[in-house]
């Protein structure tokens, strides 16, 4: 062979590990975090309950016995849960157990959207306040500090009555307004690590910041951020929910857990199924966020 097609032969077989070790990696990483999972209890109920709720969401064309806005005043002769309607009917006759699944299917998106976004915006927001420090520093952590001086209910329907109901202006508000505590959390690692001896090698390497900061030092925020996550996600149904109990959520007609809540609250001593059911839906997905985030943080505080 001659030394060219050895060069290449040589470059390729350097090549395929490197490019194979991405997806064992990948695996393992999976595996740890399932391991987590399964050795709390807590942490098992808390994603079960997470898991029917998206599998409703995800399949709720197929496993919705109605059509979720479906109006049949003729079901108010007998609004209670029966073998039709195995959780009643609302004030106008649709099938609440229907609006709760395809109502899943909306929180389920918007929730995670937002936190996610959250939680990008603070990461990055949290490496230049930390690892900059000065006034990149105090600037951030001023404007953060204001934001979380105000009441968030009271932001939301400030930013929610100027801007209009939607999905996105949810998604944003919600975003912005968590973005400084996850900041926080980003921001006190990186000043705990930054200093440490691989970092100062990272730089003698020659190392941009942006490299130092999103490799050597974002993964050590790796376990709080998982757990303030699904902690946010909890606090995030429970916002789009009092959105919608107060009318500026989700825009009608499609299903909001809030907005179902609102629409039946004042026949809550006459049909009190109306309210109670999707408040009991609201409060499952809250609990489940909270016990998969408190069996992983108990775990990883064992492992």
């Amino acid at each position: 062979m001659s030394a060219p097609k050895r060069a290449i032969a040589a470059e390729t077989g350097a090549a395929a590990p490197a490019a194979g070790a991405a997806a064992p990696a990948r695996r393992g990483a999976a595996k740890r975090a399932w391991a987590l999972v399964g050795a709390s209890p807590i942490a098992m109920i808390g994603g079960a309950i997470i898991l029917f709720w998206c599998l409703c969401a995800l399949f709720a064309p197929w496993v919705a016995p109605y059509p979720p806005n479906k109006i049949d005043p003729a079901q108010l002769v007998y609004p209670y849960p029966s073998w039709r309607h195995w959780l009643g009917v609302d004030h106008l006759g649709r099938d609440i157990l229907s609006r709760l699944i395809w109502g899943a299917r909306t929180v389920l998106i918007v929730a995670p959207i937002a936190v996610f976004s959250a939680a990008a915006l603070g990461i990055v927001l949290g490496l230049v306040s930390g690892y900059r420090g000065g006034v990149a520093d105090a600037v951030i952590m001023r404007v953060g500090d204001t934001l979380l001086a105000f009441p968030k209910i009271i932001l939301y329907l400030i930013i929610m009555a100027k801007f209009g109901a939607s999905a996105f202006n949810i998604i944003a508000v919600i975003g912005v307004t968590n973005a400084p505590i996850i900041a926080r959390i980003v921001r006190a690692v990186t000043l705990d690590v930054k200093n440490r001896d691989y970092v100062a090698a990272a730089r003698m390497r020659g190392e941009s910041p942006l490299y130092i900061m999103l490799v050597e030092i974002l993964p050590n925020a790796r376990g709080p951020l998982i757990v303030d996550v699904f902690l946010r996600l909890g606090y995030t149904t429970i916002a789009i929910g009092v959105l919608g109990f107060l009318g500026v959520g989700l825009p009608p007609p499609d299903p909001d857990w809030g907005g179902m809540i609102k629409e039946t609250y004042g026949m809550i001593f006459v049909w009190p199924h109306m309210t109670i059911i999707p408040a009991v839906a609201i409060s499952s997905l809250v609990i489940g966020c909270n016990l998969l985030a408190t069996g992983l943080r108990e775990a990883a505080h064992d492992g």
